[in-house]
Formats: structure tokens, sequence, C-alpha cells
């Protein structure tokens, strides 16, 4: 018996009403079978406990959707995305970079996940782990896509110390905010904000590496040395001096900090099974 929870997109629009129609009917028959066990809930009541249990979360949505609950599931836990709203179908739709399904061809593809034959991408991710001047640490959510580190009040400079030891990085700067992407999120964020075109990925690296820009950052400060934007594998600490900032992963969950606070951001998040 293999249980599966159900994470769906509700906004009420008939065409994420018709994929959840899809995928339950096909579950229905699973049932039937005594093959699984489901259970269903939105992604606005979906709480980190709900992924204790499953041995298969089903994120039926787009991309948005997925990573909007991702940071709740552990490196454990195998992630089947479906894409409700195909852009194939509809220019309107979802690209669904993660969604390796669609609901056409759920029914069969949920049955390759069960019995084993399903692709697992391991896809690694972004976590920033802060320590306060009282010596309390904090670990982020994880980000698959990317990671934000900047002033609450963006109005205000992002003022911090950078530094990157094995590259003699040691500099002050005034930005607005450091933006960190993981190799497949570059495309949700990072190449709007970074010009990278012609810049070079060994795929021996894409696991281990991550990139990084300081936004907006003033020109004269723009370095070629790795400070201003780089493709690295070890860890970027940022020692703020902002009066509160805070961490975005992924666009969601914010995790503050204030003056003095010390920051480290790697790839040493727990990995997702998609």
């Amino acid at each position: 018996m293999t249980d599966v929870l159900v994470v769906y997109k509700k906004n009420f629009e008939e065409v994420h009403d018709k994929a959840l129609e899809t995928v339950r009917k096909a579950l229905d028959e699973l049932e039937r079978q005594g093959s699984v066990r489901v259970d269903y809930t939105a992604r606005e009541t979906v709480r980190r406990g709900d992924f204790d249990d499953p041995d298969l979360v089903v994120v039926l949505g787009g991309d948005g959707t997925l990573t909007s609950i991702a940071h709740s599931v552990d490196d454990k836990t195998p992630v089947m995305g479906v894409n409700s709203h195909p852009r194939a179908d509809d220019d309107d739709g979802s690209y669904g970079f993660y969604m390796g399904s669609d609901p056409d061809s759920f029914a069969e593809d949920v049955r390759t996940a069960i019995n084993g034959g399903a692709i697992v991408n391991t896809l690694p991710r972004l976590q920033a782990e802060i320590v306060t001047t009282s010596g309390n640490k904090i670990v982020t959510d994880p980000a698959l896509n990317d990671l934000l580190v900047a002033n609450t009040h963006q109005y205000q400079p992002s003022k911090y110390r950078l530094q990157r030891a094995s590259e003699g990085i040691d500099v002050m700067q005034h930005s607005s905010g450091c933006l960190f992407s993981t190799f497949v999120g570059q495309g949700a964020w990072f190449r709007h904000v970074a010009n990278i075109e012609g810049a070079e990925f060994p795929p021996s690296e894409i696991d281990d590496h991550y990139l990084y820009v300081a936004r907006d950052l003033p020109r004269s400060d723009r370095a070629a040395d790795g400070s201003y934007w780089e493709w690295v594998s070890e860890p970027t600490v940022i020692t703020s001096d902002m009066h509160r900032g805070y961490v975005v992963s992924d666009g969601w969950d914010e995790t503050h900090f204030t003056r003095g606070a010390t920051l480290t951001v790697g790839l040493n998040g727990p990995k997702l099974s998609l």
C-alpha cells in the first residue's frame, strides 16, 4: 500500500478543477484496486507535518505551486509534479518546468511512479544559516530556484560585508541585495538580474555550484573577481550592516535578521527528489 498525498492549487478556476477531477479519478481506481491510500489538501492549507507520512507527494498546479510547498518536503519523500494548466494547451498556461506529468498522462505516470519505474531527479537546494549577535542559529527554508538576502525596506540600500575565503573576497557592499540561484533555477529570476550570456557551466559542476549576484551594485564596484557575480561552490558569508533584513526562499516565506547577524549561504539544503 502506497500512501499518496495530493497537494493542489485551489483558486476555483475551471481548468484547475478539471485537472483535479482527472487526477482524482485515476487515484480512485488505484484505491479500488487496493494499491494506494490517498489524502488531498489544498496548497493554502498544507502544513509541514502533512509531509511526514506519504510515500509520494503529487503536486498539482504549476511551478509556483511546487516551489510554495517544496520547502516543507525533506530529501526522502519523492515529489511528482503535475501541470494542471499546460502552456501547450493554452498560451495563458504554465510552462511547468518542474512538472513531469499532466492530466492527460497522469494515470499512466502515477502507476509508473508507484511501481518504481519513474526517472528521479535529485535536485540541490540553497539554504542560509543565520547566526544572530546573541549566538542563536536559524536555518532558513531551502530554495529550489533562488534565495534573496536584502534589506526589508526596498527603498533603502542593503549594506553588508561579503566574504568568500578561497577567492580572497572580503568587501563592503551597498546594493539592492544578494541573489543566489541554483543551476536549474537561473531562468526564474537570476537571468533577469545578471547578464550571464556566454557563461559556461560544466555538467560536472551543476549539482555542487550555484550562482551569486549583488543586485544593482554601483558600476564602479562590479569587479570581475567574483564579488559582483560568480558561479561558485564555496559558501558565501554575509555580515549584515542593516537595521533589519530578510532572507526569502523561492519568493515565499521570509526569515528576518538584524544588524550584526552573519549569514552563510550555500548548497547545503536537503535535496529534492523530483
